[in-house]
This record gives structure tokens, C-alpha cells and sequence, in this order.
């Protein structure tokens, strides 16, 4: 696992889709879904912590995107 696509497909597996509309929600409510699931004992703690730096890099990356539109 490496992408943000992995971490959906691993979310699929569990029959969980988000889509919200704008990347840095739906790597939210993914961050979210996967605390759920974590929660509910359901996932293998390394594939979990895995995904968990996955979604904190996307959200960083995203959070930069949007700091860099407003100061252009």
C-alpha cells in the first residue's frame, strides 16, 4: 500500500466508498472510516498504521496546495 487509491481499494474491501467531491474532504472522512473500522477490530494494525501515514501525507500535500492558491 503507497497511494490513495490503495487506501481506497482497502476501503472497499470493508464496502466503504467515499467520494465527497473535494480531495482533501474525502481524505478526511477516509482518515474517519478507517478509525471506525480500527475501532472495530476489523483491520490488521500494520495495514491500518500504513494507511494512516498514506492519509497524513495526502491531507499535508493538500493543505500546501490550498496555502500555495491563496498566496499566488
Amino acid at each position: 500500500m503507497k497511494t490513495l487509491y490503495d487506501v481506497q481499494q482497502l476501503l472497499e474491501k470493508y464496502g466503504i466508498m467515499v467520494h465527497v467531491g473535494k480531495r482533501i474532504w474525502d481524505i478526511e472522512l477516509m482518515a474517519l472510516e478507517l478509525d471506525n473500522i480500527n475501532r472495530a477490530h476489523l483491520i490488521d494494525q500494520h495495514d491500518y498504521l500504513i494507511a494512516k501515514l498514506i492519509l497524513r501525507r495526502e491531507h499535508e500535500y493538500e493543505e500546501k496546495l490550498e496555502k500555495n492558491k491563496h498566496h499566488s
